[in-house]
């Protein structure tokens, strides 16, 4: 169905807020590496100070918690411990890779969505969707450039979590049907924070060095970032269809290869930025026809 003008404008806002949080909470995450913790460590703090500021909010509003009850358990734990593994893999590779090659590669993500969508959702397969499927293929064969550029093992690890995203983000839209943003969130970080501190050297957390200014700065950008990018996530689904929602997210493809250069000194590759182009026309094809009323 056609998209209002209202509903775009409100999908626009929120996945800005969701590029902007995605962004800081990559930043973070290669900091905090650089300071010495391990993925889990840094994917604790993440689920441990999302948890805090959500349990303040509760206290703070009795009216919240009834929102927090549990609904769709196996859902909302296949949902996480999905999402769990790909952030891992995602958080991993950022150590290991340019920016924007990481989130160039993740961008085959509405591909696998689309897929998804039609098996998990009961959405029809069209044209433009397995459209967005090849020419995102087709955009990674160009990014990874196999038998002309030597293969990096982590290219792989973005792949697997592009598989991961896409899953858990056509299990969010199934979520907004009958779970609130707020539920969703409190869950999410629930079920995460013991699943990192089950990797995580726990004396790490009593050193005083992780309070110094350099660490404890991206340490709660990490946080913070964590549960920002997911209310805007969440809400831009609850806004619109993820036809629509997935493809504003390619924004942070030029912003993230700005961020790398400048930063981290990070060369502007063009091929990666040829294959996500690939990549956007596919979705963005799909997108519009998405948008055409059906007959």
């Amino acid at each position: 169905m056609p998209v209002s003008g209202s509903n775009l404008a409100r999908v626009v806002f929120w996945m800005i807020g969701a590029l902007l949080s995605f962004s800081a909470m990559a930043i973070s995450i290669r900091q905090l590496s650089h300071g010495g913790l391990s993925i889990f460590e840094i994917l604790a703090i993440r689920s441990g100070l999302a948890l805090v500021i959500l349990l303040l909010l509760m206290l703070a509003k009795p009216e919240l918690r009834h929102l927090a009850q549990p609904m769709n358990m196996r859902l909302n734990l296949f949902r996480n411990t999905i999402h769990y593994a790909a952030q891992f893999a995602w958080a991993v590779s950022l150590t290991m890779l340019p920016l924007a090659t990481v989130f160039a590669l993740e961008f085959t993500t509405p591909a696998w969505t689309a897929l998804f969508a039609v098996w998990f959702l009961g959405e029809r397969m069209t044209v433009s969707r397995a459209g967005v499927v090849v020419l995102g293929l087709v955009g990674v064969l160009v990014i990874l450039r196999p038998g002309i550029a030597s293969f990096n093992p982590a290219a792989g690890l973005v792949l697997m979590a592009a598989v991961g995203y896409g899953t858990m983000m056509t299990v969010t839209k199934k979520l907004t049907a009958t779970q609130s943003t707020f539920g969703i969130i409190f869950w999410m970080a629930v079920i995460q924070f013991p699943l990192s501190l089950l990797g995580s050297n726990l004396s790490v957390y009593l050193d005083s060095s992780l309070y110094d200014l350099r660490h404890i700065l991206p340490a709660i950008a990490v946080g913070i970032a964590g549960l920002t990018s997911h209310l805007c996530l969440t809400n831009a689904f609850r806004a619109g269809d993820a036809t629509l929602v997935v493809p504003l997210d390619f924004m942070r493809i030029p912003l993230i290869a700005v961020v790398g250069w400048a930063f981290y000194g990070e060369a502007l590759d063009v091929w990666v930025l040829v294959g996500a182009l690939i990549i956007i026309a596919g979705v963005l094809w799909n997108l519009q026809s998405e948008r055409r009323p059906r007959p």
